[in-house]
């Protein structure tokens, strides 16, 4: 598979609630160029949602939507089993309260990414995630819809191109992967890498060969629009730096996903 050019560097912020803050949203806000922030659901509150918006906006950062289960106390990894149209009014009421406050600054919603166990749910749901984005377009336009890069991720993205939708393979350079090609689960200590040289070295090697070693040594080859560093995971922010460092020497630029999908 032929070196990509360019790759969007996101992160999941705006996951603090009241007075607890979670991550380091201040500091991994200097290395990305995509940001998804958490709508109320699984994280954030409205003082936080203004704040991350505003972070973004002296950044010059993209940003997106990342609304998930209504599950505070399991953080949206819990999978809950909500009817179709449950679902959807869910999605749209997060996604609407971010958009307030995107539009009172002026700016974008860039994308929108389903969050942690909605987003694990939706890789083998395919028609059901047609059904939500067909209903997300017609509340937020053309906007840029990010799922996990698997081995049918890459014909499922040509499927929405031909209906006119926008999608972005996401690849997590700071995680591990199975053989078949998804996340392994957060229970697994070797789950989240916490070496910043080789999340670095790793993600540059995701972008050049166009795929991901699995924790067995399998390489798997993808489309890779967009890589995610997460903010909760200090050794990822450091790596964020080495990103831009090692992708100057390869030649790979490192811009938002809308100056290129």
């Amino acid at each position: 598979m032929p070196m990509a050019s360019h790759v969007d560097l996101n992160c999941d912020m705006g996951e603090s609630f009241g007075v607890y803050t979670i991550g380091n949203d201040g500091e991994v806000i200097k290395y990305i160029t995509s940001a998804n922030i958490a709508c109320g659901f699984h994280a954030s509150d409205p003082n936080v949602m203004e704040k991350s918006v505003r972070l973004c906006k002296e950044h010059n950062v993209r940003i997106g939507a990342h609304p998930g289960y209504p599950d505070l106390l399991g953080f949206g990894r819990r999978f809950m089993d909500v009817s179709e149209a449950e679902l959807i009014n869910y999605i749209v009421y997060q996604v609407g309260a971010l958009k307030g406050f995107i539009d009172v600054m002026g700016l974008t919603l860039q994308h929108i990414k389903l969050h942690g166990a909605l987003y694990n749910y939706m890789v083998n749901e395919e028609n059901l995630f047609l059904h939500i984005i067909d209903t997300l377009q017609k509340a937020f336009g053309n906007v840029i819809f990010l799922t996990l890069g698997t081995v049918r991720a890459k014909r499922f993205k040509e499927t929405c191109r031909e209906k006119g939708i926008r999608i972005a393979l996401e690849a997590f350079p700071d995680r591990m992967y199975t053989d078949e090609g998804e996340l392994l689960s957060r229970k697994y200590k070797e789950a989240v890498l916490k070496d910043p040289e080789a999340i670095a070295k790793r993600a540059i090697r995701m972008v050049e060969e166009g795929g991901i070693e699995s924790i067995n040594g399998r390489w798997i080859e993808m489309d890779i629009d967009t890589l995610c560093i997460h903010g909760d995971n200090r050794e990822s922010i450091v790596a964020a730096e080495k990103i831009h460092t090692f992708a100057e020497e390869a030649g790979i630029s490192i811009e938002a996903l809308g100056n290129f999908l």
